[in-house]
């Protein structure tokens, strides 16, 4: 712990992090390696490095970037990630993680901000924003302690908390019906995903008939979490439909990055060439953290500059 603080106090460390991830002529798979090492770092220099990349063209950079910035959780990166929801030149999938991201800090200054997009005429952009609204008031209320909800066991910042039925057949019912609030239906997606069995799986799965973009986005990313084989099938099968939102067939690939079997390395080889730079960006990425086999030792930027400079 005692050299990650020396580290993140770095200037030179951190600079050369940044180097690397605001390098466009290296490789995006490295770019995504220096950017989890700054999140892992944390702290006021990494979100700024982290912060002077969003002028970047790829959109799945710029995404991540948000992700992470939320991931985070600090305060200080709530008015950049402000800065972004707002810039109408942003790509829609940036400006939605950098809503998202708001609502997983979940400062209640957000959520002036997070109101003026909450009826957007962009959809995915009003159902985060609406999301992240929720949550921040969930955050700060009475009910994030009832100790009734189900755990998370990968310590993500979720846009939702999990619902407090644990009942598979009226959370299926929850997820799947389209007059609920977008709200309620992500509280049934993670209550399932928290169970991590293979009949939940199976209900999220069923999520990809869902008319809403975000919804079936959110579903890729919580099948992607559990890397249950049994959900293969119906990630690659959303991959393959050329006119399914990119928004959805890149969090399906990531998803199959995630699990990382024969198949899948296999399967996302044959997208590398995909039409959607977001989709043969997400199938590059995904395939190098599959070869990798460990997120955290994905996360080696930091090893590497020092290695340089010792």
């Amino acid at each position: 712990m005692a050299a990650i603080e020396r580290m993140r106090n770095s200037n030179d460390s951190i600079s050369q992090i940044a180097s690397v991830l605001r390098d466009q002529n290296q490789p995006l798979t490295e770019r995504f390696r220096a950017l989890f090492t700054l999140r892992n770092l944390g702290g006021k220099k990494a979100i700024n490095a982290i912060a002077g990349t969003f002028s970047d063209p790829s959109a799945l950079l710029k995404h991540e970037l948000a992700y992470c910035l939320g991931q985070m959780q600090d305060d200080y990166a709530v008015s950049i990630l402000t800065e972004v929801l707002e810039d109408e030149n942003q790509e829609v999938i940036v400006r939605h993680e950098a809503g998202e991201a708001l609502g997983a800090i979940g400062s209640l200054s957000s959520i002036k901000v997070l109101k003026k997009f909450e009826h957007n005429d962009i959809i995915e952009l009003a159902h985060t924003c609406q999301l992240a609204i929720q949550r921040i008031r969930w955050l700060h209320g009475s009910d994030r302690h009832k100790k009734n909800l189900s755990k998370n066991p990968y310590n993500s910042i979720d846009p939702a908390p999990p619902a407090e039925c644990q009942d598979l057949v009226k959370l299926e019912k929850m997820l799947l019906d389209e007059s609920l609030p977008i709200y309620t239906r992500y509280r049934a997606m993670f209550s399932l995903r928290n169970m991590q069995t293979d009949e939940a799986c199976l209900v999220l799965a069923k999520g990809f008939s869902s008319s809403d973009v975000l919804f079936r986005h959110e579903i890729a990313y919580v099948l992607g979490q559990l890397q249950n084989p049994i959900s293969i099938k119906s990630l690659m099968e959303v991959v393959e439909k050329l006119d399914e939102d990119p928004m959805v067939r890149h969090e399906c690939a990531e998803a199959l990055g995630a699990l990382g079997t024969s198949e899948c390395t296999e399967f996302l080889a044959k997208y590398l060439s995909d039409k959607e730079r977001i989709v043969r960006e997400s199938c590059m990425v995904a395939l190098d953290i599959s070869e990798s086999g460990d997120q955290f030792q994905y996360a080696n930027t930091l090893s590497k500059v020092t290695s340089v400079s010792a």
